[in-house]
């Protein structure tokens, strides 16, 4: 019996699911493409691919995951590193400036936890800040999925270039898909007062908290490059409101990059920089941080 990524990988969240899946019929498919992993999700993978000489477990040494991943691109290989956030980002960032920025080489990091989802392990598996680091470093393609869908697609796409990219895989999901496929924002819904740019998996929570109001909402699955095009061209009021399942402020610039000519207020909604010293569920630390139905509504509500 064939059976599906769902069965094979009913332990784990969708998105990571999906993840292990994917790159299960990526190396097997693809010559090219080789995958690297730091103990993370290995045991998840079918003996098939953990036998298989493309794909690598280097154990609990991120900082040799990336240098693998670097040391492969530079062969001509496309490799795929995966870890939780904190260690794929945070750990090894060094690696990542050196061992592919400036080596010139292309690499797809794919990350799970994103900035809360383990927080029950405390603050060593949490990562607010690894799109705000990754974003000091040029070149680098950044997508947030928002559902399963949208991050199977985007690895299988990266799977085929060459370039820097980093997919950041969330507990947190979307009831539905709303990426389609371009690389810009899509427009949820439009109006009048105001702009809401919703991130990856927060589309939905924001979609729920600004029923009633007058306001676009623009759904950002791909952050970097970010889609200033889209934000001015459907702006109809200069009040933007930018909703972050990460560090606050992390895109900030690029809306006032986007909006320099025109005067304009910006609220910034994400993971405050202060450390919540509470290691509960997800949705535990969305709702201390605002970022539930409840806490988006007041503060968009507030704003506007």
């Amino acid at each position: 019996m064939v059976l599906t990524w769902e069965q094979r990988f009913a332990d784990i969240n969708a998105m990571r699911a999906r993840f292990a899946a994917v790159v299960d019929d990526l190396v097997t498919e693809d010559e090219r493409v080789a995958a690297v992993f730091a103990d993370i999700t290995w045991d998840k993978l079918p003996e098939s691919a953990r036998s298989h000489p493309r794909f690598v477990n280097v154990g609990i040494r991120e900082q040799l995951m990336i240098d693998v991943a670097g040391g492969l691109a530079m062969a001509g290989l496309r490799p795929i590193a995966h870890t939780f956030a904190s260690f794929l980002v945070e750990r090894p960032f060094e690696q990542i400036k050196i061992g592919l920025n400036h080596q010139d080489v292309g690499a797809v990091l794919v990350s799970a936890g994103a900035s809360y989802d383990l927080a029950v392990d405390g603050r060593t598996h949490e990562s607010p800040a690894d799109v705000a680091l990754l974003s000091t470093l040029p070149d680098w393609t950044i997508s947030v999925p928002g559902h399963a869908d949208e991050a199977e697609a985007m690895l299988r796409a990266a799977a085929g270039r060459s370039d820097l990219e980093y997919i950041r895989l969330s507990t947190d999901t979307n009831a539905k898909a709303y990426w389609n496929g371009e690389d810009g924002f899509t427009v949820l819904r439009r109006g009048r007062e105001g702009t809401v740019v919703a991130v990856g998996p927060l589309a939905d929570p924001v979609l729920a908290a600004t029923a009633g109001m007058d306001l676009t909402v623009l759904y950002a699955p791909r952050v970097r490059p970010f889609d200033r095009e889209t934000l001015r061209r459907t702006l109809s009021s200069p009040d933007v409101a930018l909703v972050e399942p990460y560090l606050t402020g992390t895109s900030a610039a690029e809306v006032d990059a986007a909006l320099e000519d025109i005067p304009h207020r910006l609220l910034s909604i994400g993971v405050p920089a202060k450390e919540l010293r509470r290691y509960g569920t997800p949705q535990e630390h969305a709702a201390a941080y605002g970022l539930d139905v409840r806490g988006l509504r007041s503060r968009l509500t507030r704003f506007f």
